[in-house]
């Protein structure tokens, strides 16, 4: 058997722009499909909102996660139409980007995953509405021990009911923490004061700490109503860095963590680049795993298919 693997990377939220897999969809019958398919299983007009927007409606967290899941979705069929992807041996997704990995690998199909994302982002979206909530970007070269330091000194100087905590290892030099607005707006100047730079994040809330709780259980009784077979290859999993067991009960329930806890990606792409060396793909939307990539790990390139060749 050869060393060479080939990784698909699934693009997570913070990916769309107006405009996305348009490309695809114009340059690809099997694009087409998908997007006509998601726009059945959706009731709406999904196309029309990647394409066309407006800004404010796609960048929504329901809608945000339903595009980029079929965005990703459609790219890959049109790579695997036009020969550029045969085989793959692992797919790995940013946060969303999971749900995209584990359909590509077989556990669920298209329609199944994209009702769970639909559900996923509106429960996300309801949870950031109940409690205010932000996050915020801390970059410079950031170790795990010392965010979770920053984060400790924001928690103990503040009244209990405030949250700070670690959201996405996104790469060795960048870390998003999660929290109640008074912690945010604490964490900017104790991130600052240890020498890093420290910037807020225009999002709904505060994605992957406990304040997305109730979007937790709310995802956890949608996963059991869905058929799940195991993965036909090798999927990463953003709670701990390292592929998935193929016990389909067990998957479920790091999907579910994965909402109150930090998303390891940086750590998932170290594994890759020891454990799966070989042809990197980014389906679209957009670059952002090739950019982290860069910071990661320099001697692996990632092929970006945000646009048609």
């Amino acid at each position: 058997m050869s060393n060479e693997h080939t990784i698909i990377l699934c693009p997570g939220q913070g990916a769309q722009a107006v405009g996305m897999g348009k490309g695809w969809h114009d340059a690809s019958p099997e694009a087409k499909a998908v997007f006509d398919e998601a726009d059945d299983v959706l009731g709406f007009d999904l196309a029309k909102l990647c394409f066309e927007g407006p800004d404010d409606e796609l960048n929504r967290t329901d809608n945000a996660q339903c595009a980029i899941y079929t965005a990703s979705v459609a790219c890959f069929h049109a790579l695997k139409a036009n020969g550029t992807i045969d085989a793959f041996t692992a797919t790995a997704g940013l946060s969303l980007g999971e749900f995209t990995a584990l359909h590509l690998a077989g556990c669920y199909s298209f329609a199944e995953g994209l009702k769970l994302v639909r559900l996923r982002g509106e429960a996300m979206q309801q949870a950031a509405e109940v409690a205010p909530s932000s996050m915020v970007a801390i970059t410079g070269d950031v170790t795990e021990a010392g965010i979770e330091l920053i984060c400790d000194k924001v928690n103990d100087a503040l009244p209990r009911e405030a949250v700070m905590v670690p959201a996405n290892y996104n790469s060795p030099m960048q870390v998003v923490v999660s929290g109640t607005l008074d912690a945010c707006e604490a964490v900017v100047g104790e991130a600052e004061a240890a020498g890093f730079r420290a910037t807020p994040l225009t999002v709904a809330g505060a994605f992957h700490s406990p304040i997305m709780q109730p979007a937790a259980l709310k995802l956890a009784d949608a996963l059991e109503q869905v058929d799940w077979s195991e993965p036909s290859c090798t999927v990463l999993s953003n709670v701990t860095g390292e592929p998935h067991v193929s016990n389909p009960m067990l998957i479920k329930k790091r999907l579910v963590e994965q909402l109150t806890n930090p998303v390891r990606w940086s750590q998932s792409m170290q594994y890759a680049a020891k454990e799966l060396p070989g042809r990197y793909i980014e389906l679209a939307p957009g670059k952002v795993l090739s950019g982290l990539m860069r910071r990661t790990d320099k001697s692996v390139k990632v092929e970006n298919y945000s646009e048609p060749k």
